[in-house]
């Protein structure tokens, strides 16, 4: 499971005591939501359902997958099933590729997303041997599934703006420059980046 709210408020507490800046928005937007998903392959599943499509989309596909597939399916029952029928649940032949991709190492027990690796590029690197799981799909997975505390997804562009505004800079800085920036938050970079989400959907920035 992911960081529970408990977590996120020691942690941002933590950071705020030595980052003015984390301190004085923290106090102005209140901290964030937890962020939790259930732990397993149909949360890294959906994600790869969701690319590239409407939250509207992607939960109409997941409706039709579960009645399909019964709401507890396991990777053989997809595996089981031809490719019309995926795809008259709204898999296009690439999605119903990466889904086969992810079930087929679960299955061959190449990848258990119950006992992955405990250095978190360790994981990473594992999770993105499934086609169509990139660095960012993988950190999230990590990040709203496992609560890893120091997962920080730079490439993401809501990340990148919520430290652009946090750091008071004119021009959102690039994955390498975010990744740098937030150093001086680990360990707790986890709920520093739930927090930029936080900040960076605050109606009044």
């Amino acid at each position: 499971m992911g960081l529970t709210e408990g977590q996120l408020r020691a942690a941002l507490d933590e950071v705020a005591a030595r980052d003015e800046r984390v301190a004085r928005e923290l106090s102005r937007v209140g901290y964030p939501a937890p962020r939790i998903r259930p732990r397993g392959f149909r949360t890294l599943l959906r994600t790869i359902v969701g690319q590239q499509v409407s939250v509207a989309a992607a939960s109409s596909m997941w409706a039709k997958l579960e009645a399909e597939l019964g709401e507890d399916f396991a990777p053989e029952t997809l595996l089981a099933r031809d490719f019309d029928t995926l795809r008259a649940c709204g898999l296009s032949r690439q999605k119903q590729g990466y889904a086969r991709s992810l079930c087929e190492l679960i299955e061959a027990g190449a990848i258990d997303l119950h006992a992955l690796p405990e250095g978190d590029e360790e994981a990473i690197a594992l999770l993105s041997e499934v086609k169509g799981i990139g660095r960012w799909s993988a950190e999230i997975y990590l990040l709203f599934a496992e609560g890893r505390p120091d997962i920080w997804p730079a490439g993401d562009l809501a990340v990148q703006e919520g430290v652009r505004r946090l750091a008071g800079m004119d021009e959102r800085p690039k994955e390498k420059e975010t990744r740098a920036l937030a150093e001086p938050w680990a360990p707790h970079r986890g709920a520093m980046a739930i927090f930029t989400w936080h900040f960076y959907a605050d109606p009044a920035l």
